[in-house]
Protein backbone atom coordinates (compact mmCIF):
# COMPACT_ATOMS: atom_id res chain seq x y z
CA UNK A 1 0.00 0.00 0.00
CA UNK A 2 1.03 3.66 -0.13
CA UNK A 3 3.97 5.06 1.84
CA UNK A 4 7.02 7.28 1.51
CA UNK A 5 7.27 10.44 -0.57
CA UNK A 6 4.38 11.17 -2.93
CA UNK A 7 4.97 14.59 -4.55
CA UNK A 8 1.84 16.63 -5.28
CA UNK A 9 2.57 17.84 -8.80
CA UNK A 10 1.65 21.33 -9.98
CA UNK A 11 -0.37 21.59 -13.18
CA UNK A 12 1.78 23.26 -15.87
CA UNK A 13 0.08 25.75 -18.15
CA UNK A 14 1.25 27.28 -21.42
CA UNK A 15 -0.77 30.14 -22.91
CA UNK A 16 -3.69 29.21 -20.69
CA UNK A 17 -3.81 25.54 -21.66
CA UNK A 18 -2.52 22.49 -19.80
CA UNK A 19 1.05 21.80 -20.90
CA UNK A 20 1.05 18.02 -21.21
CA UNK A 21 4.72 17.81 -22.19
CA UNK A 22 5.75 19.70 -19.05
CA UNK A 23 3.48 17.52 -16.92
CA UNK A 24 5.20 14.42 -18.29
CA UNK A 25 8.57 15.96 -17.39
CA UNK A 26 7.42 16.51 -13.82
CA UNK A 27 6.14 12.95 -13.50
CA UNK A 28 9.38 11.54 -14.88
CA UNK A 29 11.55 13.74 -12.67
CA UNK A 30 9.63 12.64 -9.57
CA UNK A 31 9.98 8.95 -10.44
CA UNK A 32 13.65 9.20 -11.42
CA UNK A 33 14.26 11.08 -8.17
CA UNK A 34 13.13 8.09 -6.12
CA UNK A 35 9.60 9.20 -5.21
CA UNK A 36 7.34 6.40 -4.03
CA UNK A 37 4.25 7.69 -5.84
CA UNK A 38 2.79 10.82 -7.38
CA UNK A 39 -0.35 12.83 -6.85
CA UNK A 40 -2.03 15.21 -9.27
CA UNK A 41 -5.08 17.39 -8.87
CA UNK A 42 -4.46 18.31 -5.24
CA UNK A 43 -4.13 21.83 -3.85
CA UNK A 44 -0.74 22.27 -5.55
CA UNK A 45 -2.34 21.40 -8.89
CA UNK A 46 -4.87 24.29 -8.88
CA UNK A 47 -7.86 22.00 -9.48
CA UNK A 48 -10.40 24.70 -8.68
CA UNK A 49 -9.36 26.59 -11.81
CA UNK A 50 -9.90 23.63 -14.15
CA UNK A 51 -12.86 22.06 -15.89
CA UNK A 52 -13.76 18.46 -15.16
CA UNK A 53 -12.41 17.45 -18.56
CA UNK A 54 -9.10 19.15 -17.84
CA UNK A 55 -8.82 17.42 -14.49
CA UNK A 56 -9.50 14.07 -16.15
CA UNK A 57 -6.84 14.75 -18.78
CA UNK A 58 -4.27 15.57 -16.09
CA UNK A 59 -5.00 12.17 -14.53
CA UNK A 60 -4.65 10.42 -17.88
CA UNK A 61 -1.32 12.05 -18.71
CA UNK A 62 0.11 11.28 -15.27
CA UNK A 63 -1.01 7.65 -15.49
CA UNK A 64 0.37 7.27 -19.01
CA UNK A 65 3.76 8.66 -18.02
CA UNK A 66 3.99 6.75 -14.74
CA UNK A 67 3.16 3.56 -16.64
CA UNK A 68 2.66 1.55 -13.47
CA UNK A 69 6.11 2.28 -12.04
CA UNK A 70 4.72 4.02 -8.95
CA UNK A 71 1.21 4.52 -7.57
CA UNK A 72 -0.72 7.50 -8.92
CA UNK A 73 -3.17 9.00 -6.42
CA UNK A 74 -5.11 11.89 -7.97
CA UNK A 75 -7.09 14.43 -6.03
CA UNK A 76 -10.72 14.00 -7.01
CA UNK A 77 -12.55 16.24 -4.57
CA UNK A 78 -14.80 19.10 -5.63
CA UNK A 79 -17.35 21.33 -3.97
CA UNK A 80 -20.29 19.53 -5.57
CA UNK A 81 -20.73 15.89 -4.59
CA UNK A 82 -21.74 14.97 -8.14
CA UNK A 83 -18.42 16.25 -9.49
CA UNK A 84 -16.47 14.43 -6.79
CA UNK A 85 -18.24 11.19 -7.67
CA UNK A 86 -17.60 11.68 -11.39
CA UNK A 87 -13.90 12.38 -10.89
CA UNK A 88 -13.39 9.57 -8.40
CA UNK A 89 -15.11 7.04 -10.65
CA UNK A 90 -12.98 8.28 -13.53
CA UNK A 91 -9.79 7.85 -11.50
CA UNK A 92 -10.71 4.25 -10.77
CA UNK A 93 -11.64 3.47 -14.37
CA UNK A 94 -8.48 5.16 -15.69
CA UNK A 95 -6.28 2.88 -13.61
CA UNK A 96 -5.25 5.06 -10.68
CA UNK A 97 -4.20 3.20 -7.56
CA UNK A 98 -6.38 5.34 -5.30
CA UNK A 99 -7.93 8.78 -4.89
CA UNK A 100 -7.45 11.63 -2.45
CA UNK A 101 -10.70 13.41 -1.58
CA UNK A 102 -10.58 16.79 0.10
CA UNK A 103 -12.91 17.83 2.91
CA UNK A 104 -15.53 20.00 1.15
CA UNK A 105 -14.46 23.61 1.37
CA UNK A 106 -16.26 26.95 1.85
CA UNK A 107 -19.56 25.46 3.07
CA UNK A 108 -18.21 24.48 6.52
CA UNK A 109 -20.30 21.30 6.88
CA UNK A 110 -20.92 19.68 10.25
CA UNK A 111 -19.54 16.24 11.12
CA UNK A 112 -22.71 14.38 10.13
CA UNK A 113 -22.61 16.10 6.75
CA UNK A 114 -18.97 15.15 6.30
CA UNK A 115 -19.72 11.54 7.18
CA UNK A 116 -22.57 11.33 4.68
CA UNK A 117 -20.54 13.05 1.96
CA UNK A 118 -17.58 10.68 2.24
CA UNK A 119 -19.93 7.71 2.64
CA UNK A 120 -21.45 8.53 -0.76
CA UNK A 121 -17.97 8.71 -2.29
CA UNK A 122 -16.96 5.40 -0.73
CA UNK A 123 -20.14 3.68 -1.92
CA UNK A 124 -19.54 4.93 -5.47
CA UNK A 125 -16.14 3.23 -5.74
CA UNK A 126 -16.16 -0.01 -3.71
CA UNK A 127 -12.76 -1.64 -3.21
CA UNK A 128 -10.95 1.50 -4.46
CA UNK A 129 -8.51 2.97 -1.91
CA UNK A 130 -9.46 6.44 -0.69
CA UNK A 131 -7.37 8.93 1.23
CA UNK A 132 -9.30 11.62 3.05
CA UNK A 133 -7.71 15.06 2.78
CA UNK A 134 -7.90 17.13 5.96
CA UNK A 135 -6.85 20.73 5.29
CA UNK A 136 -8.75 22.98 7.70
CA UNK A 137 -6.83 26.13 6.75
CA UNK A 138 -8.27 26.04 3.25
CA UNK A 139 -11.47 24.07 3.78
CA UNK A 140 -12.60 26.05 6.81
CA UNK A 141 -13.55 22.87 8.66
CA UNK A 142 -11.77 19.81 10.04
CA UNK A 143 -12.96 16.23 9.88
CA UNK A 144 -12.93 14.97 13.47
CA UNK A 145 -11.01 11.81 14.41
CA UNK A 146 -14.25 10.15 15.54
CA UNK A 147 -15.81 10.87 12.13
CA UNK A 148 -12.76 9.37 10.41
CA UNK A 149 -13.03 6.29 12.64
CA UNK A 150 -16.72 5.91 11.80
CA UNK A 151 -15.96 6.09 8.08
CA UNK A 152 -13.06 3.67 8.41
CA UNK A 153 -15.26 1.19 10.27
CA UNK A 154 -18.08 1.37 7.72
CA UNK A 155 -15.89 1.56 4.60
CA UNK A 156 -12.56 -0.28 5.03
CA UNK A 157 -11.33 0.95 1.64
CA UNK A 158 -10.98 4.40 3.20
CA UNK A 159 -7.39 3.53 3.96
CA UNK A 160 -5.83 6.78 5.12
CA UNK A 161 -5.72 10.54 5.40
CA UNK A 162 -3.51 13.43 4.34
CA UNK A 163 -3.16 15.83 7.27
CA UNK A 164 -2.36 19.41 6.24
CA UNK A 165 -2.36 21.12 9.61
CA UNK A 166 0.13 22.06 12.30
CA UNK A 167 -2.05 20.30 14.87
CA UNK A 168 0.01 17.28 15.92
CA UNK A 169 -2.34 16.52 18.80
CA UNK A 170 -4.96 15.73 16.15
CA UNK A 171 -2.78 12.86 14.93
CA UNK A 172 -2.49 11.36 18.40
CA UNK A 173 -6.27 11.36 18.79
CA UNK A 174 -6.70 10.05 15.25
CA UNK A 175 -4.43 7.06 15.80
CA UNK A 176 -6.17 6.36 19.11
CA UNK A 177 -9.48 6.20 17.24
CA UNK A 178 -8.47 4.29 14.09
CA UNK A 179 -5.30 2.39 15.02
CA UNK A 180 -1.77 2.52 13.69
CA UNK A 181 -2.56 0.66 10.46
CA UNK A 182 -4.37 3.73 9.11
CA UNK A 183 -2.17 5.38 6.46
CA UNK A 184 -1.54 8.98 7.45
CA UNK A 185 0.49 11.28 5.20
CA UNK A 186 1.92 14.60 6.25
CA UNK A 187 0.62 17.51 4.18
CA UNK A 188 2.78 20.27 5.66
CA UNK A 189 6.32 20.08 4.36
CA UNK A 190 8.27 21.03 7.48
CA UNK A 191 6.27 18.63 9.68
CA UNK A 192 7.09 15.44 7.77
CA UNK A 193 9.48 14.09 10.39
CA UNK A 194 7.39 15.08 13.45
CA UNK A 195 4.30 13.44 11.94
CA UNK A 196 6.19 10.31 10.94
CA UNK A 197 7.53 10.00 14.48
CA UNK A 198 3.88 9.76 15.61
CA UNK A 199 3.00 7.09 13.06
CA UNK A 200 2.52 8.76 9.68
CA UNK A 201 3.81 6.62 6.80
CA UNK A 202 5.00 9.37 4.51
CA UNK A 203 4.54 12.82 3.09
CA UNK A 204 2.73 14.49 0.22
CA UNK A 205 5.07 17.48 0.14
CA UNK A 206 5.41 20.05 -2.65
CA UNK A 207 9.11 20.40 -1.82
CA UNK A 208 9.62 16.99 -3.42
CA UNK A 209 9.09 18.66 -6.80
CA UNK A 210 12.33 20.57 -6.17
CA UNK A 211 14.27 17.97 -4.19
CA UNK A 212 12.74 14.54 -4.83
CA UNK A 213 15.74 12.50 -3.72
CA UNK A 214 16.16 14.26 -0.40
CA UNK A 215 12.47 14.10 0.55
CA UNK A 216 12.25 10.43 -0.46
CA UNK A 217 15.36 9.63 1.57
CA UNK A 218 13.98 11.38 4.66
CA UNK A 219 10.84 9.23 4.56
CA UNK A 220 12.86 6.06 4.00
CA UNK A 221 15.08 6.80 6.99
CA UNK A 222 12.07 7.56 9.21
CA UNK A 223 10.27 4.39 8.13
CA UNK A 224 13.42 2.41 8.93
CA UNK A 225 13.59 3.98 12.41
CA UNK A 226 16.76 5.97 11.66
CA UNK A 227 15.56 9.18 13.24
CA UNK A 228 19.06 10.60 13.59
CA UNK A 229 19.58 10.41 9.84
CA UNK A 230 16.07 11.66 9.14
CA UNK A 231 16.58 14.57 11.53
CA UNK A 232 19.69 15.63 9.63
CA UNK A 233 17.70 15.78 6.39
CA UNK A 234 14.82 17.52 8.17
CA UNK A 235 17.06 20.45 9.05
CA UNK A 236 18.74 20.40 5.64
CA UNK A 237 15.31 20.76 3.98
CA UNK A 238 13.91 23.31 6.42
CA UNK A 239 14.42 26.45 4.31
CA UNK A 240 13.10 24.80 1.14
CA UNK A 241 10.05 23.55 3.04
CA UNK A 242 9.37 27.03 4.36
CA UNK A 243 9.93 28.62 0.93
CA UNK A 244 6.91 26.77 -0.46
CA UNK A 245 4.80 29.13 1.67
CA UNK A 246 6.60 32.42 1.10
CA UNK A 247 3.57 33.13 -1.06
CA UNK A 248 0.42 31.12 -1.75
CA UNK A 249 1.22 27.58 -2.89
CA UNK A 250 1.95 26.81 -5.77
CA UNK A 251 3.27 30.27 -6.68
CA UNK A 252 6.77 29.86 -5.17
CA UNK A 253 6.94 26.25 -6.37
CA UNK A 254 6.13 27.11 -9.98
CA UNK A 255 8.37 30.15 -9.94
CA UNK A 256 11.45 28.09 -9.13
CA UNK A 257 10.45 25.22 -11.43
CA UNK A 258 10.19 27.74 -14.28
CA UNK A 259 13.76 28.89 -13.62
CA UNK A 260 14.78 25.24 -13.72
CA UNK A 261 13.26 24.97 -17.21
CA UNK A 262 10.60 22.47 -16.20
CA UNK A 263 7.47 24.53 -16.87
CA UNK A 264 6.24 28.02 -17.74
CA UNK A 265 5.80 30.56 -14.97
CA UNK A 266 2.07 30.57 -15.40
CA UNK A 267 -0.97 30.22 -13.16
CA UNK A 268 -4.68 30.70 -13.57
CA UNK A 269 -6.50 33.54 -11.92
CA UNK A 270 -7.09 34.37 -9.16
CA UNK A 271 -3.47 33.30 -8.58
CA UNK A 272 -0.81 35.68 -9.81
CA UNK A 273 2.94 36.30 -9.74
CA UNK A 274 4.73 36.95 -6.49
CA UNK A 275 6.60 40.12 -5.56
CA UNK A 276 10.16 40.95 -6.68
CA UNK A 277 11.23 40.67 -3.04
CA UNK A 278 9.96 37.10 -2.75
CA UNK A 279 11.51 36.22 -6.11
CA UNK A 280 14.86 37.45 -4.84
CA UNK A 281 14.57 35.26 -1.74
CA UNK A 282 13.54 32.29 -3.88
CA UNK A 283 16.54 32.72 -6.18
CA UNK A 284 18.90 32.78 -3.22
CA UNK A 285 17.24 29.68 -1.74
CA UNK A 286 17.35 27.85 -5.07
CA UNK A 287 21.05 28.54 -5.47
CA UNK A 288 21.78 27.28 -1.97
CA UNK A 289 20.08 24.00 -2.83
CA UNK A 290 21.86 23.93 -6.22
CA UNK A 291 18.57 24.00 -8.09
CA UNK A 292 20.03 26.83 -10.17
CA UNK A 293 23.52 27.56 -11.32
CA UNK A 294 23.27 31.24 -12.17
CA UNK A 295 19.85 32.80 -12.60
Amino acid sequence: MFRGSIPPLPTPFRRGRIDEEALRRLVERAIQGGSHGISVGGTTGEPGTQTLEERKRVMEVALEQAAGRVPVIPGTGALRLEETLELTRFAKEAGAQGAMVIVPYYLKPNQEGLYRYFAEVAKAVPDFPILLYNIPGRAGVEIAPKTVARLRRDFPHIVGLKHSSKDLEYLSHLFQEVGQDFLVFCGLESLTLPMMSLGAVGTIAATANWLPQEVAKLTELALAGDYAGARELHYHLLEANEAIFWDTNPIPLKTVLSWMGLLEKEWRLPLGPTTPEVEERLRAMARRYRLLEEA
